[in-house]
């Protein structure tokens, strides 16, 4: 079960995965376009795919386990 706290962050990765598939798309359509006698050009395509493995590992994350790990310490004892 989530915290409130990994719910608000859970939903945070969602809006912002959202926003990183439309950046996707628009350098997709169109990378680089002139206004005038401007040329602009978009995000780089390698780093905002790079932001969306991440988004998507970190949502996969807190869905599976509540985002808890799975790191267990041992402490060897003498008995």
């Amino acid at each position: 079960m989530l915290t409130r706290l990994q719910k608000e962050r859970l939903e945070r990765y969602k809006k912002r995965l959202s926003m990183y598939y439309e950046a996707e798309e628009a350098v997709l359509l169109n990378q680089e376009y002139t206004i005038g006698t401007k040329s602009l050009k978009r995000a780089d395509l390698s780093t905002i795919r790079a932001a969306i493995k991440d988004l998507e590992k970190q949502i996969e994350s807190l869905e599976a386990n509540g985002g808890k790990n799975k790191a267990f310490r041992f402490l060897p004892r003498d008995i």
